[in-house]
C-alpha cells in the first residue's frame, strides 16, 4: 500500500494549488500536546485514553539560499565523510507539516474507498459516518453504512463490545464508543463492522469506529487506521492473516511515495535486507504501544557519555504520530552539546531557538546546494543502530531558523518517544508475535 504525506502533491487530500493549511507552530503545539498526553497516559494506571460517551448514538446508524519547497536530499550526493550527512540546501521541514502520514482503505460492500491517518499510537479504527451531528470537512464522501450490504452495528450485547475500553450501553442498543486522543481531539459514534479492503486483501467482519461527533484537526483524512497491539486493532483483529506483522517506510520529503506491507511478506523484506537491524519489542511494558529499548547515542559517529540507566529508567516507544522525537532531559543535553560542537565545526552560525522544545538551531542563510550535517544514531538493544536519514536531523522553518528535531523531556522519568521525523526513509518492521522490531536503511 503506498504512504504518503498528507500534503504532498502524491496525496489525495492535497488541494490543487499544493497549500498546506497548518503552519508550523500549529504542527509543533499539536506534537507537544500529543506528547504531554501519552506521558499522562503511561503515569496513571487509571488514564485509558478513552471515557465515556455523553450519549449512545441514534439507532437509525445501521446495526544554501534554501528555498522552502522540496525539502528533498539530492540522490548521489558527493562522498562525504563517516561522521556527516548531507541535506539539500532546499529542505524546508515540509514533510513536518502534519506529523501524519496516509494510507488508502476500502470500506463495505461495493467498497467505497477512503485515505485515513496511519497511526502506530492508535488501536481503534474509525473513519466519519452518516449520518454525522458534528463533523470536519473531508476530501472524499464520507462513508455510509446504510449503502453498504456487509456493515452491521455491534450490540451492546455481544463480546466484542467488551473489548472496548470505555462504552454506554444498555440492552437493546448499539455499542457507544468514545476515543480521546493524545492531542486532545475526539471521536464519538458506534462500534460497527464490515469488509476491510487492503489493496487486493480483503478482511471480513472487521470492527471499527463509525465516528458520528468528532473534535479536532484531522486534515481532511477521513479517519485513523489503527496499527497498535491492543485488541480492537488492525494487526490483532487480522492476525490469523497476518500474524501480526506489518512494515512500513515514511518517504524522506512531501513529494516521495513510502509503503505500508502487511503479513509474512513484510517480515521476509525486512530479513532478506542485508543492512537489517534487529531489535527486541518490548511487549512487557503494556499493552498497546510498541516499545524498545534504547541504549545510547552517537554523534558524528561517536558514543556520548550517557548513562544506559537513563534510558531504561525512561523507556523507549516508537510512534508514527509523533513528529519530534523526545528524550530525557539528561540523554537531550549531552545530543545537543555534541551537535552544537560539529555545528560550529562545519561553519555555522547560531540562531535564536523557537517554540521553546526547539533549542538548537542554526543560520543556513547562504549555503548553496549540499548541506553537511553531523551524523546522529539512536543505539538499541542488541547494538541495533538508527543511523537518522539527513531529512530528520533538522526541522528547518525557514533559511535562517533550522533547528535540531530533538527536545526534552520534562522529566528524565518520562517516556522517551522516537517520531516520524527520526523514521524517515526507514523500513520499520513490526513482528508482535515474535516480538521484535526490524529497521532497514534506505528503504524509501
Amino acid at each position: 500500500m503506498p504512504v504518503v504525506h498528507k500534503h504532498g502533491p502524491c496525496s489525495p487530500l492535497a488541494n490543487e494549488n499544493g497549500e498546506v493549511p497548518s503552519s508550523h507552530m500549529e504542527i509543533l503545539a499539536a506534537d507537544q500536546r500529543r506528547v504531554q498526553y501519552i506521558h499522562r497516559r503511561l503515569s496513571s494506571e487509571t488514564t485509558t485514553g478513552e471515557e465515556p460517551p455523553s450519549q449512545l448514538v441514534p439507532s437509525s446508524s445501521r446495526s544554501s539560499t534554501p528555498s522552502p519547497s522540496s525539502g528533498s536530499v539530492l540522490s548521489s550526493p558527493p562522498a562525504m565523510p563517516s561522521n556527516q550527512s548531507s541535506l539539500s540546501s532546499s529542505s524546508s521541514g515540509s514533510a513536518l507539516y502534519t506529523g501524519f502520514y496516509v494510507v488508502p482503505i476500502g470500506l463495505g460492500t461495493p467498497t467505497q474507498w477512503y485515505t485515513v491517518a496511519l497511526d502506530t499510537g492508535s488501536d481503534m479504527t474509525w473513519v466519519q459516518c452518516r449520518p454525522c451531528f458534528s463533523c470536519y470537512k473531508q476530501k472524499e464522501p464520507i462513508f455510509r453504512p446504510a449503502n453498504s450490504s456487509t456493515y452491521a452495528n455491534i450490540p451492546c450485547e455481544s463480546p466484542y463490545c467488551s473489548e472496548l475500553d470505555a462504552k454506554v450501553c444498555s440492552p437493546g442498543h448499539n455499542c457507544a464508543y468514545s476515543l480521546n486522543y493524545t492531542d486532545y481531539s475526539y471521536t464519538r459514534g458506534t462500534y460497527g463492522h464490515d469488509d476491510l479492503t487492503l489493496r487486493t486483501d480483503t478482511i471480513k467482519d472487521f470492527r471499527f469506529g463509525c465516528s458520528h461527533n468528532i473534535w479536532g484537526l484531522f486534515g481532511q483524512s477521513a479517519g485513523v487506521l489503527g496499527l497498535g497491539r491492543s485488541r480492537t486493532s488492525l494487526m490483532v483483529q487480522a492476525w490469523s492473516k497476518y500474524g501480526g506483522v506489518f512494515a512500513y517506510c515514511l518517504p524522506a520529503d512531501p513529494t516521495g511515495t513510502g509503503f505500508l506491507d502487511f503479513g509474512p511478506g513484510a517480515a521476509a523484506m525486512a530479513a532478506a535486507a542485508a543492512k537489517a537491524r534487529l531489535t527486541p519489542m518490548l511487549t512487557y511494558k503494556g499493552p498497546r504501544y510498541y516499545y524498545v529499548g534504547m541504549t545510547g547515542i552517537k554523534v558524528g559517529g561517536h558514543l556520548l557519555p550517557i548513562s544506559p540507566s537513563v534510558f531504561s529508567t525512561a523507556g523507549t516507544l516508537l510512534d508514527s504520530g509523533t513528529v519530534i522525537t523526545r528524550l530525557p532531559p539528561s540523554a537531550y543535553r549531552p545530543l545537543r552539546a555534541a551537535f552544537a560542537k560539529d555545528m560550529a565545526v562545519l561553519g555555522y552560525q547560531k540562531a535564536p531557538g523557537w517554540f521553546a522544545m526547539l533549542d538548537t538551531c542554526f543560520n543556513l542563510t547562504g549555503f548553496q546546494g549540499i548541506v553537511p550535517l553531523p551524523t546522529v544514531s539512536l543505539v538499541f538493544q542488541g547494538g541495533a543502530s538508527l543511523d537518522v536519514d539527513a531529512t530528520g536531523i533538522l526541522y528547518v522553518a525557514n533559511a535562517s531558523r533550522a533547528c535540531l528535531a530533538f527536545a526534552a523531556n520534562r522529566r528524565d522519568t518520562d517516556m522517551a518517544v522516537i517520531g516520524s521525523t527520526q523514521q524517515k526513509t526507514y523500513s520499520f518492521m513490526y513482528d508482535i508475535g515474535k516480538k521484535v522490531v526490524g529497521f532497514t536503511p534506505g528503504a524509501c
